[in-house]
C-alpha cells in the first residue's frame, strides 16, 4: 500500500464534490468548494498524482449493457487449499460478469456481485431492487484518511 497523504478540509470538500459530479468544470468545482479556480487546480492535481483519486469512470445502467440481473453469490472453498483460492481469485478477476469480488471472514470465503443477462440453477441472491448503489465515500468525516 502506498503511503497515505493527509487530507485537509479543502481536499475533503473537493473529493466529496468530485464523487457527486466528476465532470464539473474547475470553475464550478471551485465555487462549490468555496475557493478560487486557480487555488482549486493545485489540490486536484495533487490528489490525482498521489493516487487519492484512482480514476474517473462513467457508470452505465446495467440494462443498457444487457446485464439485466444482479446476483449476490457466496462461494465456499475447501479449507486449507491456498492453490484453489488463488485459482479462484484469478478466475474471478478474469470473468467479465463478476463486477466485485471480496474475500470475507467465516463461511463462505468469497462474496461476489455478478451481473448477467439471466440466472438459472445457481444458489444466488438476486437483487430485485437496488435500494442503494453508489461509489461515493463519506469523505467529509474527519475520521476518514
Amino acid at each position: 500500500m502506498e503511503s497515505m497523504i493527509d487530507l485537509d478540509v479543502v481536499d475533503r470538500r473537493i473529493l466529496d464534490r468530485l464523487q457527486r459530479d466528476d465532470l464539473a468544470t474547475n470553475l464550478d468545482l471551485a465555487q462549490q468548494v468555496g475557493i478560487s479556480p486557480p487555488a482549486c487546480l493545485r489540490p486536484v492535481r495533487r490528489l490525482r498524482e498521489a493516487g487519492v483519486i484512482q480514476g474517473d469512470v462513467s457508470v452505465p445502467a446495467p440494462a443498457y449493457a444487457g446485464q439485466h440481473m444482479t446476483a449476490l453469490v457466496e462461494v465456499t472453498m475447501e479449507r486449507d487449499r491456498i492453490d484453489m483460492i488463488d485459482n479462484f481469485k484469478r478466475a474471478a478477476m478474469a470473468e467479465p460478469a463478476v463486477r466485485q469480488c471480496y474475500i470475507v471472514t467465516g463461511d463462505p470465503e468469497f462474496a461476489l456481485v455478478v451481473q448477467v443477462p439471466d440466472v438459472a440453477k445457481f444458489r444466488t441472491k438476486v437483487v430485485l431492487d437496488p435500494v442503494k448503489f453508489e461509489f461515493r465515500y463519506d469523505i467529509l468525516e474527519e475520521t476518514a484518511k
